[in-house]
């Protein structure tokens, strides 16, 4: 038994031999701060004990503490501490520009959060897109940080696939080609009153990895993927489908019809459009459905206004009122709200953007808004229990359950009256709707919900 285990040991010693080792390299000197440099603002970094320390200093914008080198792809972990009171964040493949803000530093940003809010993780995108990864994404990672004690962060930023944890969970996982290389950064962030200066932050062991890393095994955590049309390996493992390739109409026709429509919609780019008539509600090519009918799902797709447009996502679409003008269903309202009088119509903002329409007004969260000609995130889920969320760039705006008693009650005082049933079909179509308005769809996923 001796010879044979000794065989088999000589067998295998150059293939474990042969594994790749992580390498690891300290990103400070634990002595000063060698290698980095202090950019924007002018709180106090220091070096005490092995560690940097970060200081708030009143009426100085935020301040960051950047390497002076350079990382594309990377595995990076620390550990922090945060006082009460203010906020911090680790800069990213991140970069400083006097072409862009005058130098301001922007990119991504993992998160340092111990407020109630709890993102620490979360991935932000700083001076340019607001936030990618809020933790609402992914609950159970709000619970991971520790207030008031040593936390450890870990960064994977490889490809276009960038992955963040807390204590070990994993936080946020977002696939974007934005930036691929750059800066890493400890932000100390801006107060304004003298009762805020003195807060600190900590960070030490600051390791990196930098020699063909590889990134964690792919866990079941939402992920936002910001590269149009596409599907990434764990969103294929998280069940989602392309409801749209991008490219033909396959897949699609128009509502009431048997074919897609041969006028009023374009595929260019990789944006499907619907093309400005002037006219009302399905006069052009009119509204368009995906072939296949849905019950519980999880619809993602992004979609950009131009000024004073209108137009919709609607479920449960049934086509069975008849050929009616625009095909009836619960409807995500998309809507220039500024510019467009519908705005103004219904009870209380339902019908404004994100809303239910005509039936629930959605929330309205400043930093959630876009800019008119900019792309929006659009995310519809519904429960197999008739729980139904409406999503707009990355917060929960609407929540409901169809068929309760205050469902129909909100329908009964709505335009859906006359509907017997409505928005209760088991399944349903999902439409794309021609309101006469020019606007764009792109990157639409789905996920069947069992």
């Amino acid at each position: 038994m001796k010879r044979l285990i000794f065989f088999w040991l000589l067998l295998i010693s150059p293939i474990l031999l042969a594994q790749p080792k992580e390498t690891w390299r300290k990103l400070f000197n634990e002595k000063d701060l060698s290698g980095w440099k202090v950019l924007n603002g002018k709180a106090r970094y220091e070096v005490q004990d092995k560690m940097i320390v970060g200081t708030t200093v009143a009426n100085e914008p935020n301040s960051f503490l950047v390497t002076e080198e350079q990382f594309g792809d990377f595995i990076l972990e620390l550990e922090f501490k945060i006082d009460e009171g203010t906020n911090s964040g680790i800069q990213f493949r991140s970069e400083s520009k006097a072409d862009y803000q005058n130098g301001r530093v922007h990119g991504y940003q993992y998160e340092i959060d111990p407020t109630a809010r709890a993102w620490t993780g979360g991935i932000y995108d700083e001076a340019r897109r607001d936030w990618l990864y809020p933790l609402e994404y992914n609950p159970q990672a709000k619970k991971a940080f520790k207030a008031g004690q040593w936390n450890t962060a870990r960064i994977e930023s490889i490809g276009t696939t960038l992955r963040t944890y807390i204590n070990g969970i994993p936080a946020a996982h977002v696939v974007d080609n934005k930036t691929l290389k750059g800066f890493i950064a400890l932000q100390v962030h801006s107060v304004n009153t003298p009762e805020e200066a003195g807060k600190h932050v900590y960070f030490r062991n600051i390791r990196i990895h930098t020699s063909n890393p590889k990134s964690s095994p792919l866990d079941s955590i939402f992920v936002v993927n910001l590269i149009p049309n596409t599907l990434s390996d764990q969103e294929l493992k998280n069940g989602l489908t392309l409801l749209w390739d991008g490219k033909t109409t396959n897949g699609w026709r128009g509502a009431y019809k048997e074919k897609f429509p041969d006028k009023g919609w374009i595929i260019e780019d990789g944006v499907l459009s619907v093309v400005k008539s002037g006219g009302g509600e399905s006069v052009n090519g009119g509204d368009i459905v995906a072939v296949k009918q849905y019950g519980a799902f999880d619809l993602q797709f992004e979609f950009k206004l131009t000024e004073g447009a209108n137009s919709g996502v609607k479920y449960f679409v049934t086509e069975s009122e008849g050929n009616k003008g625009s095909a009836i269903g619960l409807e995500y309202q998309i809507l220039d709200d500024t510019r467009h009088p519908d705005a103004k119509e219904g009870v209380v903002g339902n019908r404004t953007l994100a809303s239910l329409y005509d039936l629930i007004p959605s929330v309205k969260i400043q930093r959630g808004q876009r800019k008119i000609g900019e792309w929006n995130q659009g995310r519809i889920v519904v429960h197999p229990d008739n729980r139904i969320e409406h999503w707009l760039n990355g917060y929960k705006v609407v929540e409901y359950q169809r068929g309760t008693p205050i469902y129909q009650a909100l329908v009964a005082r709505s335009k859906y009256a006359i509907w017997p049933n409505f928005g209760m079909a088991d399944k349903g179509f999902i439409l794309l709707q021609d309101h006469g308005d020019a606007l764009s769809f792109r990157s639409i996923r789905i996920k069947e919900l069992k």
